[in-house]
């Protein structure tokens, strides 16, 4: 389903793109402020524990940003000084993901976070790095390891021993 956000709706896409990128929960990736992008940092929000954290912005969310026209002060902005909620993005992802056909009806908006933890292990992200992009605790860190895919693990660790 995740190939298949690149033709989404223009907010629905937008959201994913800054969930996958920066890790947050959904609700904070959403209240994204453009200000909170400076170059190849970011500021973003852990909801959990009410604190903000600078962290590295991908070239990939950075590039995409800069093909958004602004709209407000806010990426997903309603209007010049509101964000869009979370209920408007999770509703717009519903009724995008319907279209998908049922194959598609599990996946729901928290699931690109999870997804994007998992990504950062496959990458060989160390538990340490994963904390300072996503703010989560270690247990949580080790939980969303343990969904991370063998095969694309292995693989990567025996290409390492290999160098």
């Amino acid at each position: 389903m995740v190939e298949k956000l690149k033709h989404a709706p223009t907010k629905v896409k937008t959201a994913a793109e800054l969930i996958l990128g920066t890790g947050q929960r959904p609700n904070a990736a959403i209240k994204m402020r453009r200000d909170q992008f400076d170059g190849e940092w970011m500021i973003v929000t852990d909801e959990k524990q009410s604190k903000q954290f600078e962290t590295f912005c991908p070239d990939h969310l950075r590039t995409y940003l800069s093909t958004l026209p602004r709209h407000g002060t806010f990426v997903l902005a309603k209007n010049l000084t509101e964000p869009l909620g979370y209920d408007a993005i999770e509703k717009a992802f519903r009724n995008w993901r319907a279209t998908l056909g049922d194959k598609a009806r599990p996946y729901v908006l928290h699931g690109l976070r999870k997804l994007a933890i998992v990504r950062l292990a496959e990458a060989g992200c160390s538990d340490a790095e994963i904390q300072a992009v996503t703010g989560q605790s270690a247990e949580m860190v080790a939980y969303y390891r343990s969904k991370a895919s063998r095969r694309t693990l292995s693989r990567s660790a025996q290409k390492r021993r290999e160098k």
